[in-house]
């Protein structure tokens, strides 16, 4: 599995209230309404210019703060590919994989990586590349990557139990579209 998209840079200790304010957490429900909030706090021109498949890269404690689900649903609604990082608070890194986003820990290729360039992530061989060169990064486990794959924990047990994926599930789980 590859990904490829566009680099948007930001610093260390993001903390999930810029992700996702807390103002919308209990009135905003719409998938497609969360994404158009999505670091809104940090960078307001965000939501409105990232594209899918791009890549959010992040310094250390990335998603710290509360444990909010919508810090990492708002990424994953609006296509980010995947978030790197020199390291996660831990919920907001398990949110991250269980809404299947991926969350790789990379300090060399954080240092490396520059706002607005290109980059290729791939997770089976996990190496992350950009202008400055190949990164690797620890293996995804295989049941992280089997979640990934999926699209999310609720779709990859569906999958393993043989039941079909909850009704609107994959609606929310897309993007809303």
């Amino acid at each position: 599995m590859t990904i490829r998209g566009r680099v948007w840079k930001y610093g260390d200790n993001v903390n999930t209230d810029v992700m996702f304010p807390g103002k919308y957490t209990y009135t905003v429900t719409d998938p497609a309404e969360i994404a158009r909030h999505a670091l809104e706090d940090l960078d307001p021109q965000f939501a409105a210019s990232a594209r899918p498949g791009d890549i959010v890269v992040g310094g250390r404690n990335w998603g710290c703060g509360s444990s909010r689900e919508q810090a990492a649903a708002c990424l994953k609604y609006l296509g980010i590919g995947a978030v790197i990082a020199t390291s996660f608070a831990r919920i907001y890194f398990r949110n991250a994989i269980n809404l299947g986003l991926p969350a790789i820990t990379c300090p060399d290729a954080v240092a490396a990586l520059q706002q607005g360039e290109m980059a290729e992530i791939d997770l089976v061989r996990h190496v992350i590349r950009c202008a400055k060169g190949e990164f690797a990064f620890p293996p995804l486990s295989p049941t992280v990557l089997a979640i990934v794959e999926a699209g999310g924990l609720i779709p990859m047990l569906c999958r393993k139990l043989g039941t079909p994926i909850p009704e609107g599930y994959n609606k929310w789980s897309e993007g809303g579209g």
